[in-house]
């Protein structure tokens, strides 16, 4: 049985009709770049995350790097955030002129460890950038209220949590703003590039507008230097399709996550991942640990069970950032958990034959690795 890592034509196929009818009105209006389709968008996503005001932009990197632009963030502060997690979190800081600090994560939850935050604050210090990863929150009441005491900003970097929640609040709800990246594979995803900011401040809401549209205040009238950052009309039609279906969807992940876990339980060679007791995980992600990952993940695709990796280099070590001196060893955890991590396929169209034939065989190929070592 062939068991892909993601299957986005089985979602298409499931809402087809309301797809093509969405973006036959984009033509049909011509509303390409920006617009009524997009605006119609940022209000209701704005309205899904329980937030005043909603932006849509090109990519998720480009709502955390214009929310840092947006809340006067450049050259010469530091933003902490973690190095588990895709590097445009970092990006967007660098970008903006900032420099990214970085704190090791918590090995259950695998989100910045707020245990650890208090000790790379520093006068430069401006924001925290969390990272809901895997689709489960960072402890948001733990970090708001370390971010409350020193005056910082708190920008959540939700790109793969549309929809998680942390004691009863969605993504979205603890922040100054929270960035959503509507990637294609993304929980809510668009057909193609894009990305969204939420807050409840209209002050930054109508800065991120100008920033994301060359910094105009009107048309040819220019009050910051910002950039193109728009959203797609097509990719706004889309999104509110399919914003129809997310929680449906999330769930069909929520169920999917838990018959993993159970044929997973008591699966000596694997960790799997754990969904924290104040969280609702929405399992973009679902990523277990395994000691010989690699092993592992090269049998699976000889089986045609297709595994990802999520991520294989912590943000400290990636050359790009080696200018800031961080070392291995600085964030042992981060560096333990992405040695070992494995993505296995999840999306709400997975069988329950497709994820006890996964199960099934990840526990052939582990039995194999284990007799052979």
């Amino acid at each position: 049985m062939n068991v892909p890592f993601l299957d986005l034509k089985s979602q298409y196929l499931s809402i087809k009709s309301e797809i093509d009818d969405a973006i036959q009105a984009v033509i049909e209006k011509t509303a390409f770049a920006g617009g009524p389709f997009v605006e119609t968008f940022e209000q209701q996503f704005a309205e899904y995350c329980n937030c005043e005001h909603g932006i849509g932009v090109s990519s998720g990197t480009s709502a955390l790097w214009l929310t840092l632009l947006g809340l006067g963030i450049g050259a010469g502060d530091e933003v902490i955030t973690t190095p588990n997690t895709f590097i445009a979190t970092a990006e967007a800081i660098s970008y903006a002129g900032a420099t990214p600090v970085f704190v090791d994560i918590d090995e259950t939850s695998y989100n910045l460890d707020p245990k650890l935050l208090a000790a790379a604050i520093t006068p430069k210090t401006k924001a925290i950038i969390p990272v809901h990863l895997f689709g489960q929150m960072a402890d948001m009441t733990a970090i708001c209220d370390i971010a409350r005491k020193h005056n910082l900003y708190v920008i959540e970097d939700a790109s793969q949590a549309h929809g998680a929640m942390h004691r009863g609040k969605k993504a979205g709800e603890f922040g100054h703003a929270a960035c959503f990246s509507f990637y294609p594979g993304k929980n809510l995803g668009a057909y193609g590039e894009a990305g969204g900011i939420v807050t409840n401040d209209g002050e930054l809401a109508q800065k991120i507008k100008m920033y994301r549209d060359h910094g105009q205040s009107q048309k040819y009238y220019h009050d910051y230097v910002g950039w193109n950052g728009r959203m797609d009309g097509i990719q706004g039609a889309v999104l509110s399709v399919k914003l129809r279906h997310i929680d449906r969807w999330n769930d069909a992940r929520r169920a999917n996550a838990n018959r993993y876990d159970t044929l997973l339980a008591g699966l000596p060679a694997i960790t799997p991942p754990v969904e924290m007791a104040d969280a609702k995980h929405v399992y973009h992600i679902y990523a277990i640990r395994a000691k010989n990952r690699d092993a592992i993940i090269e049998d699976m695709k000889q089986q045609q069970i297709y595994c990802g990796i999520h991520y294989p280099v912590p943000l400290h070590l990636q050359n790009a950032y080696r200018h800031l001196g961080y070392t291995a060893g600085d964030f042992p955890v981060a560096e333990r958990c992405s040695s070992e991590y494995i993505s296995l396929p999840m999306y709400p169209e997975l069988t329950e034959q497709m994820i006890g034939h996964v199960i099934n065989t990840l526990k052939a190929v582990t039995a194999e690795a284990v007799v052979a070592e």
